[in-house]
């Protein structure tokens, strides 16, 4: 067994590269162009709707809400096909086939306005790329955690570099494709953020053999059987397919998504609940009712950040003085705090950790509403104190950029790691996913509050310019009072997460796949912290 298992991996390892697997830098290329593109057509999506296809604020707000949400719901399906049949990569390289063909799609402008028969391979485009990021967005990241002993002191670093990888692909997207698309057109934005993705799917075969055979298929027989005429394997993709058609229905009636994540999550919560109470034990028990907390509180602070892509990027294009910069581009602000922070919150919180002094994790998720809530406010102050009828200074863009990113380090990743602490090995899953789904949830809820933000039928830019103002002095006076309501019920929700009898479980299989996810995600650094990695 040994002579089959560990020497025969190394003696056909293709070497290193900074001491790691040179796969994990093919990862970091295909990750960094898929994130390039992805936050390259994110950056414009909103003006998009609102300049080309002429959709109200309101309603352009909405579309992009329920987008968002999608793409949180959709890697449920593709994690799902992926580690029951088609093994990971397989469903990377079949999701960044179908973002190459909806970035690409997302090109074709035609005339603008909503009657042009176009605009239906505007929302192909988007049903592409939601169910793309579905099948490429949870399955690459755990394709770099196989490429490790369980026990490899390296993991961590690993993430950490294709982390940067994200986010550097994050910054540039918004930077270069937020720049051409409303510099030049909108066909020159989206083309490049295509050209970007088809990099990284270029990269990503190319570099199958540095992979090392991981995230294959457990069983690649069953693929190769034959249903109906079709190999089982091409049964997945038309899955894939048939999921795009939905997608395209439901992101033409939002409606649809507000009822199924309403409907779905309340029977996601009422069987997690049930669970907790009837089969596990009682400590056990307090500890889902602690993550649910942490759920229920996170969908208050997406709902609140994710404001950025739609009325905040609207704010900042329309109130305030960018000195002619496009106004996408400060779309890459808050990947580039993230660069520049998460190590000193990852350094900041194993100092206090070591010294008994790190705040508990329902402690950094209030102060991560409050910070949300601080970012709008301070916003809000920045434009009344020199004036409704002035352009607000540029700092405070930076600034609300600066406590939201700060505000997304105390709850995200402390959050995602929370989620892997607290649930027992066989409802990680479970738990992961209703994390994921309250993600969807804020980002649609975040679409509702930006479409109240919308000043149709008022006169002059100052009248709307005190509508959104008004909205946001009143999320923020809320997020404030939800953020310090959380603090103070901080230490009963730590004392339901019973941290003083959590075991330890090194056999059990479920758990070391969580913690695959969880380790890096403790230090602040995995890669799925961010909301649209």
């Amino acid at each position: 067994m040994t002579d089959i298992a560990r020497p025969a991996e190394v003696a056909h390892q293709p070497g290193e590269f900074l001491g790691h697997p040179k796969g994990l830098f093919i990862l970091f290329f295909a990750e960094m162009w898929e994130r390039f593109s992805y936050y390259g057509m994110r950056a414009l999506l909103i003006f998009y709707l609102v300049q080309h296809w002429m959709f109200s604020d309101s309603e352009a707000s909405i579309i992009y809400g329920a987008y968002t949400a999608l793409v949180y719901i959709t890697p449920v399906v593709g994690g799902y096909l992926a580690d029951r049949y088609l093994g990971q990569r397989k469903a990377v390289l079949f999701g960044a086939i179908l973002l190459t063909f909806g970035h690409f799609f997302m090109a074709f402008e035609g005339d603008g306005g909503q009657s042009t028969p176009i605009i239906n391979v505007f929302w192909l485009a988007l049903a592409l790329i939601i169910v793309g990021s579905g099948f490429l967005k949870a399955n690459i990241s755990v394709i770099v955690g196989q490429l490790y002993p369980r026990t490899d002191v390296r993991r961590d670093g690993a993430y950490t570099i294709f982390y940067m990888g994200i986010n550097l692909g994050a910054a540039g997207g918004s930077l270069l494709c937020g720049y051409l698309g409303q510099t030049y057109g909108w066909a020159y934005g989206f083309g490049l953020a295509g050209i970007g993705m088809l990099a990284g799917l270029a990269v990503f075969v190319w570099g199958k053999p540095l992979l090392l055979g991981r995230g294959e298929p457990a069983d690649p027989e069953r693929l190769k059987q034959r249903a109906g005429g079709l190999p089982f394997e091409w049964w997945m993709y038309v899955v894939g397919l048939a999921l795009v058609a939905l997608c395209w229905v439901l992101i033409q009636y939002q409606n649809l998504i507000g009822y199924l994540l309403g409907g779905f999550g309340l029977l996601l919560v009422a069987y997690v609940i049930v669970v907790a109470v009837l089969r596990l034990p009682s400590d056990d028990r307090d500890r889902i009712f602690a993550a649910l907390f942490l759920i229920l509180t996170s969908i208050i602070f997406w709902a609140l950040f994710e404001q950025a892509g739609s009325s905040l990027n609207l704010f900042t294009d329309r109130h305030v003085d960018r000195g002619g910069v496009p106004a996408s581009m400060f779309q890459s602000i808050n990947a580039i705090y993230i660069i520049l922070l998460a190590p000193l919150f990852a350094t900041l919180w194993t100092w206090l950790g070591r010294r008994g002094l790190e705040p508990s994790t329902p402690m950094k998720f209030g102060l991560g509403v409050v910070q949300v809530g601080l970012g709008f406010l301070v916003l809000v102050y920045g434009a009344q104190v020199v004036g409704i009828d002035v352009a607000t200074p540029v700092l405070f863009i930076f600034l609300i950029y600066l406590l939201h990113t700060t505000g997304e380090l105390c709850l995200s990743p402390v959050g995602l790691s929370a989620m892997n602490r607290l649930a027992p090995a066989h409802m990680a899953s479970l738990i992961m996913g209703t994390w994921f789904f309250a993600s969807a949830t804020g980002n649609f809820a975040a679409g509702l509050i930006a479409a109240a933000t919308g000043a149709e039928g008022l006169e002059g830019a100052t009248a709307g310019k005190e509508v959104v103002l008004g909205v946001y002095e009143t999320v923020g006076l809320a997020a404030m009072a939800i953020g310090v309501g959380v603090m103070v019920v901080s230490p009963l929700i730590k004392k339901l997460m019973h941290l003083d009898t959590l075991k330890d479980d090194t056999v059990d299989d479920d758990l070391e796949g969580r913690r695959e996810v969880g380790e890096p995600q403790a230090a602040g650094i995995h890669p799925s912290m961010r909301p649209g990695s």
